[in-house]
């Protein structure tokens, strides 16, 4: 990869697809199911062991930095839960390894002698010393590079005494069979990577091996893996907790709703109740005012009769009182009419026989005055 193809990538890695503006780089997002949840997580198989023995090719899927810095600066707001897919993702590769390392196995037992229990267990000792042997060396190698001189010859002196537990695991083995058989090259399979690993090699093969990227790509992988699981299992544990909890405050809010209904409804009950209460008070005291009126009526009626008869009787008692005050009264005016008559009479009486005495006496005077 030229430098100008480098520094592109790390701006990529770094910015992500809207760096420069490109519209059709924009067009894939992250979330595409086209895209490799592995390669966003950093742990896809197919980067992990391209330039080895056991190289898979480009990626069915697609990969890309910038996309991959796309989701880390999205993770930071909202996570999207791409572990679960990259964990299935590893899993099946894993699966398809230890397939290939139980087929290498039967394949070693069926070609190679058959031994005893006890042999077999000492040849198994010479090996776990041979892979001590050479994972220490590949760690002091890679402190070395590092610049860590200190502690690569501290490891280097631990494999000083894992090489004298190795002899004399040797001698134990070499002891318990035919020096014909102990010639003969006895092979293991690696448990990490599915490689073959044989009794007798020697320590620059063994670091080779077990510093090598085929290897510690293995490792890598399956520590991932591991990474992944737990991580996916605290994650749904942590939604399941969760997803309780609103279910509870649910259910709390559905109960304090039920619970307030329920009120609401005790409420509406006790004003209707209440209303009920109100108007059999307003009908009973709307029966009780029309009895008492109608006792009151009744009692008027009967009083207006009472009232009545003794009116009648009374009126009745005036009536004869009058018409005798009445007769009395007449006959009395009836007398004093006629003392008034009487009088009138006899007074114009004597007036007439005033005036007559009058016209009398001047008719004599008259007469008198003629004679003379």
């Amino acid at each position: 990869m030229s430098a100008q193809a480098q520094m592109r990538a790390l701006l990529d890695q770094l910015m992500g697809t809207a760096r420069d503006g490109d519209e059709t780089r924009q067009r894939v997002k992250f979330t595409d199911d086209r895209v490799c949840k592995s390669h966003l997580l950093d742990c896809c198989p197919h980067d992990i062991l391209a330039g080895t023995r056991m190289d898979l090719g480009e990626c069915t899927k697609i990969h890309d930095l910038a996309l991959r810095a796309d989701y880390e600066i999205a993770s930071k707001e909202k996570d999207p839960f791409f572990e679960l897919d990259a964990m299935d993702h590893l899993e099946s590769f894993i699966a398809e390894c230890d397939r290939r390392t139980e087929l290498a196995k039967k394949r070693l037992a069926e070609t190679q002698e058959e031994i005893s229990a006890e042999v077999a267990a000492k040849a198994e000792k010479v090996h776990e010393l041979n892979e001590d042997i050479g994972k220490l060396l590949a760690k002091a190698e890679q402190l070395g590079a590092e610049g860590n001189v200190d502690e690569s010859q501290k490891i280097l002196m631990e494999v000083e005494k894992v090489r004298a537990k190795k002899k004399e695991a040797e001698e134990e083995y070499r002891n318990s069979m035919p020096a014909s058989s102990f010639q003969q090259q006895k092979l293991r399979v690696c448990e990490v990577c599915s490689a073959y690993l044989g009794l007798h090699d020697n320590d620059r093969r063994l670091a080779d091996h077990f510093g090598g990227k085929l290897h510690l790509g293995f490792i890598q992988i399956r520590e991932k893996l591991d990474q992944l699981r737990k991580t996916v299992a605290e994650k749904q544990e942590k939604r399941n907790l969760d997803r309780m909890r609103r279910r509870e405050e649910k259910e709390r809010d559905e109960h304090v709703g039920r619970r307030s209904g329920s009120r609401n409804t005790d409420r509406r009950r006790s004003r209707s109740r209440e209303r009920r209460r109100r108007r059999s008070r307003s009908t009973s005291r709307e029966k009780r005012k029309s009895r008492s009126k109608s006792r009151e009526r009744e009692r008027h009626r009967r009083h207006r009769s009472r009232s009545g008869s003794h009116s009648r009787g009374h009126r009745r008692g005036s009536r004869d009182r009058s018409t005798k005050h009445k007769s009395t009264r007449d006959q009395s005016s009836r007398e004093k009419s006629r003392e008034r008559e009487k009088k009138e009479k006899s007074s114009s009486e004597r007036r007439h026989e005033s005036t007559n005495g009058k016209s009398r006496s001047k008719r004599s005077e008259e007469r008198e005055a003629g004679e003379i």
